[in-house]
């Protein structure tokens, strides 16, 4: 007789490994952990969001099987999003841009997601977040019935990395963190990290990581070629927002962090995840206290930048 009470792809998500950099800060009297979003089914910290996202649109009856969904995405939420379509029973329409993975476009393609890639940025600011927003806005218009779950003002992001992120670190810990770094692009994950941190009045230094060239955080507008962290728009979620400090990382550094970490602890991160990597390295330049406890959230993995942050032609050529 078949197992009809196993667990499925949904609970795999979360529960995510909390892992020792030791190699990283030889010599150092700090300890400074990883937290490994792509243990994810999907690859990335996003499978949290998508799955509060859609639970909540299905509770208040705003999500049905049969009904289209359009979103922006610079790749990962649009994979955790192409997924919960296919199991969903609904139509998944991605609108993302040329800085997106490769592998990550044809991931969501795999899926079933209907992807529409942009070929130019909004004329007005040459923000591409700006032109993705405005071609989903088109595509609700075309597209009869269709729904947009809006990952830039959704609060269910907060409540996914709340409930989940930061619960799990602080309990893999058995304390709290007296640093905590994660890079910033919707802001649902430092948003969800910080109500829990002060709804238990946990002594912990929330530190949001950057791009150079984002407007987040009263930054200043600038090129950037990095997909998955940093905002060309300030999402309505990030005005809830309130980090201890704000490092900006440039995309070099960023690159540099990414392939530091991966030749000292074998662990291959994301663009965000170098940023976040090149963020701890700053702090630990200016000087922390001894014993210091850092986590690093890394959103994602880098299997998917192959051809770029670990492509040296490709970063001589655009970096």
């Amino acid at each position: 007789m078949k197992n009809t009470h196993g667990p499925t792809l949904a609970d795999t998500i979360g529960n995510t490994p909390l892992v020792r950099l030791d190699r990283l800060v030889e010599e150092r009297d700090v300890s400074v952990w990883a937290k490994l979003e792509y243990f994810n089914p999907g690859g990335s910290a996003k499978d949290r969001t998508a799955t509060a996202m859609v639970e909540a649109a299905i509770a208040d009856g705003r999500l049905r099987p049969g009904d289209t969904v359009v979103e922006s995405s610079s790749g990962n939420l649009g994979v955790a999003m192409a997924r919960q379509a296919a199991l969903g029973g609904w139509t998944f329409h991605c609108v993302v841009d040329p800085r997106a993975n490769r592998a990550t476009v044809a991931h969501m393609e795999a899926l079933g997601a209907v992807v529409h890639m942009l070929d130019r940025p909004d004329p007005a600011t040459g923000d591409w977040l700006t032109a993705r927003r405005a071609e989903v806005a088109r595509l609700l218009e075309e597209i009869d019935d269709a729904i947009c779950l809006d990952q830039y003002s959704n609060e269910a992001a907060f409540t996914a990395h709340s409930a989940g992120t930061m619960r799990e670190i602080h309990e893999q810990l058995g304390c709290a963190p007296d640093y905590l770094l994660v890079a910033v692009s919707t802001t649902g994950t430092i948003g969800g990290c910080l109500r829990y941190i002060r709804e238990h009045d946990l002594p912990t230094t929330v530190i949001a990581v950057d791009a150079e060239g984002s407007v987040l955080f009263q930054g200043t507008r600038g090129e950037r070629h990095l997909p998955g962290f940093g905002a060309g728009v300030v999402p309505k979620l990030s005005e809830s927002v309130t980090p201890d400090r704000v490092l900006r990382i440039p995309d070099r550094a960023s690159v540099e962090g990414a392939r530091r970490l991966a030749r000292t602890e074998a662990i291959l991160p994301g663009a965000s995840g170098g940023a976040v990597i090149a963020g701890v390295d700053k702090l630990l330049e200016e000087g922390v206290e001894e014993g210091a406890t850092i986590v690093a959230i890394l959103h994602d993995g880098g299997p998917a930048y192959l051809d770029t942050i670990y492509n040296d032609d490709w970063v001589e050529q655009n970096l």
